[in-house]
């Protein structure tokens, strides 16, 4: 059996997935799509937050050229990468993308699938693909000029250019940049925020966002409306409201 190439580090209510494909940067090959797919499957079950990341000191250099060379036609209309890439976003739970170095290709198009993205200074963003004949078909096309707006996806993506850290930070397209020995914990102290609040509020919350615009506002009703109707509503708030009695009258 091959080694794998995705890592994972579980707890109860996360799971940490490392890129780990040294000899290549991390490039995404048939067996990275294979294991992420059936992470998804895990997580669409079980509803974790998933942290991604990449061994090395690189996030993922990209797809793996030398399997995409030999992709065909029907490989294309496979949407190989697309699938497991928007089953990534569609995942009931939040995830992270913590990005220490190159993300570019389909490594890039990986961070865009998140919904928070955190970097290391050395970062650097970018989808070179018209350079090698093809397109950014994994999502960058519609989900980077949502990320950092039409014209700056579109310089992006016509040209080939990488963008640094800095850049990405400046465009929204990363929250926030820590050095490389601190981006895990940072992605840590995400999670733990994201998990000290409601599991289900987290999850339709997450839905909502992701929810096509013709769906705004009629869905965050019907998402409300369960959230009202539940047991941890009433129990947070009945909390608060004796956290704030207490401050007031010791």
């Amino acid at each position: 059996m091959p080694e794998s190439a995705v890592r994972l580090d579980e707890r109860d209510d996360r799971i940490v997935a490392t890129l780990d494909r040294p000899a290549t940067r991390n490039a995404i090959d048939q067996q990275t799509v294979d294991e992420l797919h059936a992470l998804c499957a895990r997580l669409e079950v079980e509803k974790k937050i998933l942290v991604l990341t990449g061994a090395g000191g690189v996030f993922a250099s990209g797809a793996d050229i030398a399997q995409l060379r030999e992709r065909t036609a029907d490989d294309a209309r496979r949407g190989i990468n697309s699938a497991v890439f928007r089953r990534i976003r569609d995942l009931p739970m939040p995830v992270i993308a913590a990005v220490a170095g190159y993300a570019l290709g389909g490594g890039a198009e990986l961070a865009y699938a998140a919904d928070i993205r955190i970097a290391t200074p050395d970062a650097r963003f970018g989808n070179p693909e018209t350079g090698l004949g093809i397109i950014a078909a994994a999502g960058a096309t519609w989900r980077l000029p949502e990320i950092v707006g039409h014209a700056r996806a579109t310089e992006l993506l016509l040209t080939g250019r990488i963008i640094d850290a800095a850049t990405a930070l400046d465009w929204g397209l990363v929250t926030a940049l820590h050095e490389p020995g601190e981006l895990l914990a940072a992605a840590h102290g995400l999670a733990d925020r994201i998990t000290a609040n409601g599991a289900r509020a987290t999850e339709l919350t997450k839905r909502a966002l992701i929810a096509p615009r013709e769906q705004h506002p009629a869905i965050e009703l019907e998402l409300q409306a369960e959230l009202f109707d539940s047991d941890e509503k009433r129990a947070r708030m009945t909390a608060f409201l004796d956290r704030r009695a207490r401050k007031e009258h010791p």
